[in-house]
This record gives structure tokens, C-alpha cells and sequence, in this order.
């Protein structure tokens, strides 16, 4: 874990300039594809990401060294080829994951976060899972086992693989030619995003396009249909945590109350949306019918609360550079206390901007306990000590959340 929150401290700046060139770029075109909150919102979500990685918050069901032992028949010598057999199985179990994400309704709530917004660019990118606890990845990895690849090799080429699908989440490249015949291109993973009913779960593919095409999932992006981005039931929230878990909880929500003892084990596995007969009408939820007639979830905000915004964003962004560049020598229990913080000012301050009638209590209950975690633990006095200015920034940063949020809570009335 230390390894990949260091390499995080090198990736982080690099997607941070690549997405202010597109905003810039945009600007300048008279295109602009981001907005204000819906960036903001995939920028944090991309920071409980974070979190849930470095903290290993994940529970494997099979590993992938058990698989290998178990199916070995080759063994490739360390060598290019060694590399890029593994890279190739990587991207085939990539879209097996990916397209039983999209098929099957309890693992969808893992990828709705990816595909919740309703604009599309890079900042899109960073929209990823928190609700992924169960890990069963290595069983799409059994080709991988057969020729030998080492788990070391899987494990320094996962992030790569990841990384190298950030490029194409943007609406300013058009097509490009032959590449369009061989790997993921913008405009193919435009349509992905599109929730226009001839691009629904198409193009499944990561690196390769050939898996779409080999297994009947590819679809072009036509001129005639602009896609148009996010979800068919709305997620209508900021706050990355609620998306995370929205689904699930509609899901259960409807096996509680169907009255039909089949419906309510079926649901977990029927196709992504299906719903009992006997509670559509019992629990009305918006589907998106006409997607050319869809208007976007966008509250307006006056240029003091986008500053607050931005202000709650920046300094979150410090509580997690500074969880980063410390990890290693932090203990397990501060980077948990840490990390819990993190979370909760993340689902404390988009909660806010959603205008929810109970976000203002809630984001002063989190300043306040953060303020006793961060002075009262029994790790504080190392926290004093060594990282001392650090400190006195949180500790400014909770309180001036607590005034702000006292300043506004009186214009709060939406629940």
C-alpha cells in the first residue's frame, strides 16, 4: 500500500493538469464540457477511491496466487512477451467485470458511481467504486494462471491498465481512423456513457475494442444520435458516497417489499433496473423515457457558494495529500482515523451543496469530532509535534467550516 500511495502522489498532478487543459481547451472552443458542483463531485469521488485502496478496504474471495497454483501449465519466461500476455489478460478480464457489472442488478450498485454524471470528461474518469468490498477478480484472471503470468506482474500492470483508460473520457477527439479497429477510443467510450437506448451496455471493452466485437457488444457512435450521459433512474446527488450506495439500497428497499417470495431472491440477479410487478406502483422512482428531453441535476449557486465550495474542496484535498505523502509512516490507526475523517468531510460538505435540510447539522458534527479526533487521540501529541503547521491548518480548516455553515444554515429548507 505504501507503493500505491506514493505513485498516487505523481498520477494525482498529471490527471490535474490533463483535465485543466480540456477545461481551458473548452473554454477557448466555445465547448465547454465540465460544470462547476459535477466536477467537484468527480474529483471527490475519486478521493474516496483513494482512500478505500490505500486502506485495503476490500475482502478477496479467491486470490489470485491460489488460481495460479492451481491452473499453471505454462510457465513464460520474464520477458516482453511475459508482459504483454499478461497485459492482454488483464484487458479480457477486464471486460468480463465490466460487462457483469452492467448485466446483472446487484453489481451494477459497484459501477453506477462511473457513470452517474451527465457530462462527460476527464474529470468523468475519476469517478470510481467504493461500494466494491468483495473482491472476485482473479476467477476472469484464470488465463492469466494458465500461461503463468506471476502476481507480481499482475499487480504492477493493473494500475497501468487503469490509468491508460483515463485518456478517452473527453468529447473533444472525434474519431481516429484505424485505431478505431483496434483499441478504446473517446468517441467508442462516449457511447459507452450513453444512455440513448441503441448505446445502452455497449462497448464493454478497456484497452482492446476487439472483445466488443468478438462478443457482440460493440457499437459505433453515430452522427445522427448524440449521446447524451449518466443514468436512466437519475442519482440527483453530489455526494459520491450516496451514489456509491443508492442502487443497493433501492434494491433491497424493493426485496423488502415485495410480497412475492421468488421476486425477492430473483432481484440480485435479474438484468440492471428489474423490479417486481408489485412495487412499481407502491415505489414510484424516475426513469429517464425520452433522453432528448432529460434536464440535468444542476442547483444553481451564487459565486459565494461556489467559493465555499472550492474552499471545502481544497482543504480536503490537503487532510489527503498530507495522508499520502505521510502513509508510511503513519500507524494503521491514525491512517484509519485519517481516512474516516476524509470521508466524512467528503459526505459532509457535497451533502451541503445538495441542500439537504440536515446537511448543515451534520457538517458541524463532523467538524467537531473531527477537532476532538485530531487533538484528543492518543497519536495527537505525535501529530503536534511533527507535522505542526499541518496540524494547526485542519484544526483552522473544521473551525471556518463551523462558522461558514452557521452563516448559511437558516437558507437550508430542501430535504
Amino acid at each position: 500500500m505504501d507503493a500505491y500511495a506514493s505513485l498516487l502522489m505523481w498520477v494525482i498532478p498529471g490527471f490535474l493538469v490533463l483535465m485543466t487543459m480540456e477545461i481551458l481547451y473548452g473554454h477557448f472552443k466555445g465547448n465547454q464540457t465540465y460544470s462547476f458542483m459535477d466536477t467537484l463531485s468527480s474529483l471527490s469521488s475519486g478521493m474516496t477511491n483513494i482512500l478505500k485502496d490505500s486502506l485495503g478496504l476490500i475482502v478477496i474471495i479467491i486470490p489470485y496466487p491460489y488460481i495460479l497454483n492451481s491452473i499453471q501449465t505454462f510457465n513464460l519466461e520474464s520477458s516482453l512477451i511475459l508482459y504483454l500476455v499478461a497485459f492482454i489478460c488483464i484487458d479480457f478480464a477486464s471486460y468480463w467485470n465490466h460487462r457483469l457489472n452492467h448485466t446483472v442488478n446487484i453489481f451494477w450498485n459497484r459501477h453506477v458511481i462511473h457513470h452517474s454524471s451527465e457530462e462527460f470528461n476527464l474529470a468523468c474518469a475519476l469517478r470510481q467504486s467504493i461500494s466494491a468490498w468483495i473482491g472476485f477478480g482473479a476467477l476472469f484472471l484464470i488465463p492469466a494462471a494458465f500461461f503463468g503470468v506471476p502476481p507480481k506482474v499482475i499487480t504492477l500492470l493493473v494500475p497501468l491498465h487503469l490509468f491508460a483508460q483515463f485518456w478517452y473520457h473527453t468529447q473533444h477527439i472525434g474519431k481516429l481512423g484505424f485505431l478505431e479497429y483496434i483499441i478504446v477510443t473517446p468517441s467508442q467510450h462516449r457511447v459507452h456513457h450513453a444512455i440513448n437506448p441503441i448505446y445502452i451496455d455497449k462497448n464493454l471493452s478497456a484497452i482492446f475494442c476487439i472483445w466488443d466485437r468478438i462478443f457482440g457488444t460493440f457499437q459505433e457512435e453515430l452522427a445522427e444520435e448524440p449521446p447524451v450521459f449518466g443514468v436512466l433512474k437519475p442519482v440527483k446527488t453530489w455526494n459520491p458516497i450516496l451514489i456509491n450506495f443508492q442502487h443497493a439500497f433501492n434494491v433491497i428497499q424493493d426485496a423488502y417489499y415485495s410480497k412475492n417470495i421468488l421476486d425477492k431472491l430473483r432481484i440480485w440477479f435479474m438484468p440492471t433496473g428489474w423490479r417486481p410487478n408489485d412495487v412499481i406502483e407502491k415505489l414510484p422512482r424516475e426513469v429517464i423515457n425520452n433522453v432528448q428531453k432529460r434536464v440535468k441535476y444542476n442547483p444553481n449557486y451564487s459565486f459565494l457558494m461556489k467559493g465555499i465550495a472550492l474552499f471545502h474542496f481544497i482543504s480536503i484535498n490537503f487532510l489527503l495529500f498530507f495522508f499520502l505523502e505521510n502513509f508510511s509512516s503513519l500507524s494503521l490507526s491514525f491512517k484509519f482515523v485519517q481516512g474516516f475523517i476524509i470521508f466524512i468531510s467528503i459526505f459532509g460538505f457535497t451533502s451541503f451543496f445538495d441542500m439537504y435540510s440536515w446537511a448543515p447539522n451534520f457538517e458541524i458534527f463532523r467538524s467537531i469530532v473531527s477537532i476532538c479526533l485530531l487533538t484528543f487521540l492518543t497519536e495527537s501529541q505525535f501529530l503536534f509535534n511533527e507535522f505542526y503547521i499541518s496540524y494547526i491548518v485542519m484544526i483552522l480548516y473544521f473551525i471556518t467550516t463551523i462558522i461558514a455553515t452557521l452563516s448559511f444554515k437558516n437558507k437550508f429548507k430542501h430535504s
